[in-house]
């Protein structure tokens, strides 16, 4: 909402984007819907007084209303779904996005839920209904990996993609090295800046990136993987011994997600990799992610930067609703 209001200006000589947002609908901060649209300004400055969306008042305000029936009513032309990810069910984000789909609005989405799982479904159910499901900040929040695919990388054949898909770890491991800090120090650490979260498992367990490999697994290699079909292994293991045994070779551990062709198989995984100081990857520290692709044609080709973050996840949904924007307008 800050970047809609911050650039509208911009957007609009630009791009010729004018963004008008007529719902908003959070699990705990409530909901609102004005069909006529909503002053982002004001609403914002409700948010920061009192965390939440319920009690701002708006002439024909319609609020109490549960995300897919804010959906339904709401009239709008897209649907931004950012809402908490459950890996192993993809809900409650791929019932928004199946509602929106269905229902004829374009849906942009930084859930790695609905993406990792039932992409192709989505997509299907999006071109059915003449609209567009775009994912980009589904993988490194807001670096750009399927818009590179799409347009930067056009005409390659990616043979493998691997890198660092999980700032947490990342930032743990690199704290282990650089600072001597064992396991369990650099984890709070990383809890107490708010990378890791009280329970780290999704993290430190490699769940997160393994999400993110059956994305790259199935949208840029063409797979059909599955949870079971990746074998994971965290960073749990790692110990402060092991570090520097690494480093003393001229190594460095990172917790590498990778998934490559052999033939006709997808080969992909989640692990701890000890790698050389030459490597791109070996040179990417604290929270921030990287990804190599493979391509025959461009060779390999490294982009790094955060992946996760406030602005950076907004930046993602901006990309992709500037994308629809283009080609809604070109037509």
């Amino acid at each position: 909402m800050k970047i809609l209001r911050d650039k509208k200006g911009f957007l609009t000589e630009k791009y010729g984007f004018d963004a008008e947002v007529v719902a908003i609908s959070d699990k705990f901060k409530g909901s609102i819907l004005v069909k006529d649209g909503i002053d982002l300004d004001a609403l914002i400055k409700h948010m920061e007084s009192t965390g939440k969306v319920d009690g701002f008042e708006a002439t024909g305000a319609i609020t109490g209303l549960e995300p897919i029936e804010t959906i339904r009513q709401s009239g709008a032309d897209i649907i931004a779904e950012a809402s908490f990810t459950d890996i192993k069910t993809g809900e409650p984000a791929t019932s928004h996005v199946r509602e929106a789909l269905g229902s004829g609005k374009h849906v942009v989405t930084t859930n790695k839920g609905p993406v990792a799982l039932f992409v192709r479904e989505l997509e299907t159910l999006a071109k059915q209904n003449n609209v567009q499901f775009r994912y980009e900040g589904a993988v490194m929040s807001g670096t750009p990996i399927f818009n590179l695919i799409e347009f930067c990388l056009a005409g390659n054949d990616i043979k493998e993609v691997k890198g660092i898909l999980n700032g947490t770890t990342n930032f743990i491991l690199t704290k282990m090295e650089e600072d001597d800090m064992a396991y369990e120090d650099a984890l709070a650490l990383a809890q107490k800046l708010g990378y890791a979260e009280a329970d780290p498992t999704g993290d430190v367990e490699g769940y997160d990136a393994l999400a993110k490999v059956m994305q790259l697994s199935n949208i840029v290699l063409g797979g059909s993987l599955t949870e079971g079909d990746i074998e994971r292994e965290g960073i749990t293991g790692i110990t402060s011994d092991m570090i520097k045994a690494a480093a003393a070779e001229g190594m460095r551990y990172k917790l590498i997600g990778s998934t490559r062709k052999e033939g006709d198989k997808i080969i992909a995984y989640v692990k701890p990799v000890k790698m050389p100081l030459s490597d791109p990857l070996a040179g990417v520290g604290g929270a921030i992610n990287a990804l190599t692709f493979s391509c025959d044609l461009s060779g390999d080709v490294t982009i790094q930067g955060p992946g996760a973050g406030q602005m950076e996840t907004g930046f993602a949904l901006l990309i992709d609703i500037l994308a629809i924007n283009s080609a809604v307008n070109c037509c």
